[in-house]
């Protein structure tokens, strides 16, 4: 899923492109992609494309006094195409064709059509259900005391960090890292955490997505490929020496996610067992 660093870099790469471009016409071919239908799309023939920035893990594109809110989801795309997509194309969710002939594109991969836009008056935006329940960005990472007073919950250091009321932009891939980074058990509770503990967690926050950004801004050209060049040292690397100390790095693996840590540095050498083995034994 696109998580904050890669919804800022495509942000950032569409606002330079696409600033002050006019709107000739906008078409849903996704059955369920648009969650709004007043205004209707048809609205955005004739507007100026002025901003597109992001919010948490959404994206914001600004028509004038519309705004189009956009969620990827697990596996959408939102990128500037030259030329008009083919009838063909069956990852097209959402089309917004352009002025000059290029083309803003929402696409997804796979057979679940999951995200989703609203289109909406800009005004309108901060006040959406989706916009309204985030809590605070993670970068750059709130301030110390409101850091500390948004962690101290009896909740688990993985889930809290991914819930997006709790702080805006993590998820199932950075969070590993931040964790990581941090030397915290995934398990360990919020409300436990010393406070070197809580001020260290921040720090990981902001240098982890910060670092991934600064990644982004020195390999990514003008366009954002599919398959983002992402700078993960955990992630998905069990089996992997740890690139800190160079025990194994282990895994806890769920229905639609794995969990990567290293055991001597996060939880004190112990290794969690395996959902799917205590699964199998049930």
């Amino acid at each position: 899923m696109p998580e904050l660093p890669e919804v800022e870099i495509t942000a950032r790469r569409l606002s330079g492109a696409l600033a002050g471009t006019s709107v000739d016409s906008a078409v849903a071919r996704g059955m369920v992609t648009m969650k709004t239908v007043d205004p209707p799309l048809d609205a955005l023939a004739g507007q100026t494309l002025s901003d597109v920035r992001r919010i948490g893990k959404m994206l914001v594109v600004e028509f004038g006094p519309l705004a189009l809110l956009v969620h990827l989801m697990s596996a959408g795309r939102l990128q500037l195409y030259d030329k008009r997509a083919s009838l063909k194309d069956r990852t097209v969710r959402l089309l917004v064709r352009l002025a000059d002939g290029r083309e803003l594109r929402l696409r997804e991969f796979g057979t679940k059509q999951r995200a989703w836009a609203k289109l909406l008056e800009k005004s309108a935006i901060p006040d959406t259900e989706e916009v309204a329940t985030l809590g605070p960005p993670a970068w750059p990472a709130p301030s110390p005391k409101a850091f500390s007073d948004l962690i101290a919950e009896p909740r688990h250091l993985h889930p809290l960090l991914r819930d997006q009321r709790t702080i805006a932009g993590i998820g199932r891939s950075w969070v590993d890292e931040i964790l990581w980074e941090a030397r915290l058990s995934p398990f360990q509770k919020g409300s436990e955490l010393e406070q070197t503990e809580v001020e260290g967690l921040r720090t990981a926050c902001g240098s982890v997505l910060g670092g991934a950004l600064d990644h982004y801004e020195g390999v990514i050209g003008d366009v954002v490929p599919d398959k983002l060049p992402m700078p993960l040292k955990v992630h998905r690397r069990q089996g992997e020496p740890c690139p800190r100390c160079g025990a194994r790095l282990e895994a806890v693996h769920y229905k639609d996610y794995v969990m990567t840590y290293c055991p001597p540095e996060q939880s004190g050498g112990r290794v969690y067992k395996d959902r799917r083995l205590s699964r199998l034994l049930k």
